[in-house]
C-alpha cells in the first residue's frame, strides 16, 4: 500500500493529509486563515506566508497523530509547487523538500491545478478521459483530461476567475470576505428576475468565458441603488449576479460538451466539475440538469475537497509517483503554472 502525505500551501489555507492509493484519506487538516485575511477585504501575501510557516509543523504532527503513519512509513512527500502565491509556496517546497531529504524519500511537484484535476479520481475512481469544468478564485477553464499530466485546453476565461468575480462583487455589496459563500447565501432570499445582468460570451461560438464585463454591471446597479445597504437590494443582485454566472457556465459547458465528444467519441461521457466555486449548489444544480440533458454523468467532489485541501495534492501525488513521475530535491516553485 502507497502512504503519500500532502502539503498545500499555495494561498490562504494551509493543508496536510496523509492519503492511500486505495482512496483512503487517513488524514486531512487544514488551518483556514480567513479570520486573518478578512479584515484588509482579500488575502494579502506577506500574512498568508507568515501563517503557512507559523501552522505547517503542527498540521503535519496532526495528520501523522489522526492517521497513525510515522514518518518513516511514508512512501513519498507530494506538495504543490504552483501556481500559487509564491512566497506561501516556497514555504511549502521548502518543509517538503526538507523532510524528503533527511528520510531518503522521493518528492512529487505537484500543479494546484492538476491536484483539483485529479480530486474526482480520489473520491469517484473515474476513469479516463473525461470533461473537466475547473472553477476556482483564480481560475477557470475547460479541459479535456486525457490521462495524469495530459490535458488539452478547449476554454478559458479572458479576464476574471469565476470566483474572482463573486469576491468582487460581494466587496461591492458591501459583505466580507470571502464573498463567494456570502453570495451564495444572499441569492437564496433573492428575486434573480430582478436586475437584466448580460450572459457574457453566450452567443460566441467557443469555450471561452468573461466575467469582467458582468462585473461592471453589478457595479452600475449599485451604483444606483438608493439605498445600497438595504437587505432585499443586495439579496437580489446577489441572486441576479450568480443567475447570470451559472446560466454562462451552463452554455458553456454544453459547448465544452459538444467539442469534447468530437474527440472521444466514445462512453462512458463523464463530466466533472472541481475548485472552489465548485461547492456552490445553485451551479451544480444547473450543471447537473445540463448533464442529464446532453447524455453525461455528472461528477464532483465532496465540499470539503472542493477547497484548497492536502488530500488533493497528496492524491496527485499517488497517481504521479505510480506513474514513476518523481522529482528531483532541485525542483523550483512557480507563482505561474499552466496545465
Amino acid at each position: 500500500m502507497i502512504k503519500v502525505l500532502g502539503i498545500e500551501t499555495s494561498c490562504d489555507e494551509t493543508a496536510v493529509a496523509i492519503v492511500t492509493d486505495d482512496r483512503r484519506i487517513l488524514s486531512n487538516q487544514i488551518f483556514s486563515q480567513i479570520e486573518e485575511h478578512a479584515k484588509y477585504g482579500g488575502v494579502v501575501p506577506e500574512v498568508a506566508s507568515r501563517s503557512h510557516m507559523q501552522n505547517l509543523d503542527s498540521l503535519i504532527d496532526l495528520a501523522l497523530d489522526e492517521s497513525g503513519v510515522s514518518l518513516n512509513e511514508l512512501d513519498a512527500i507530494a506538495v504543490t509547487a504552483g501556481p500559487g502565491l509564491i512566497g506561501g509556496v516556497i514555504v511549502g517546497v521548502m518543509y517538503a523538500k526538507a523532510i524528503a531529504a533527511s528520510l531518503g524519500k522521493p518528492i512529487i511537484a505537484v500543479n494546484h491545478l492538476e491536484g483539483h484535476a485529479l480530486t474526482a479520481r480520489l473520491t469517484e475512481n473515474i476513469g479516463f478521459p473525461f470533461l473537466l469544468l475547473l472553477v476556482s478564485g483564480g481560475h477557470t477553464q475547460f479541459l479535456a483530461v486525457k490521462n495524469v499530466g495530459e490535458y488539452l485546453h478547449l476554454g478559458t476565461t479572458i479576464d476574471d476567475a469565476v470566483g474572482e468575480a463573486f469576491d468582487k462583487t460581494a466587496k461591492m455589496l458591501g459583505l466580507a470576505y470571502p464573498g463567494g459563500p456570502l453570495i451564495e447565501e444572499k441569492a437564496k432570499l433573492g428575486d434573480s428576475t430582478r436586475f437584466k445582468f448580460p450572459i457574457p460570451m453566450a452567443n460566441v461560438d467557443n469555450c471561452d468565458l468573461s466575467f469582467s464585463g458582468l462585473k461592471t454591471s453589478v457595479l452600475r446597479a449599485v451604483e444606483l441603488l438608493e439605498d445600497k445597504r438595504d437587505e432585499q437590494n443586495i439579496r437580489d443582485i446577489a441572486a441576479s449576479f450568480q443567475k447570470s454566472v451559472t446560466e454562462v457556465l451552463a452554455i458553456k459547458t454544453e459547448k465544452a460538451m459538444r467539442k469534447f465528444v468530437q474527440i472521444h467519441d466514445q462512453l462512458p461521457k463523464n463530466f466533472v466539475i472541481s475548485g472552489g466555486v465548485a461547492s456552490n449548489a445553485a451551479i451544480r444544480s444547473k450543471l447537473m440538469e445540463v448533464c442529464v440533458n446532453n447524455g453525461f454523468n455528472f461528477y464532483a467532489p465532496p465540499m470539503k475537497l472542493c477547497t484548497d485541501n492536502g488530500a488533493m495534492i497528496a492524491w496527485a501525488g499517488i497517481e504521479r509517483y505510480r506513474l514513476g513521475f518523481v522529482d528531483k530535491l532541485d525542483f523550483q516553485p512557480k507563482s505561474r503554472w499552466e496545465l
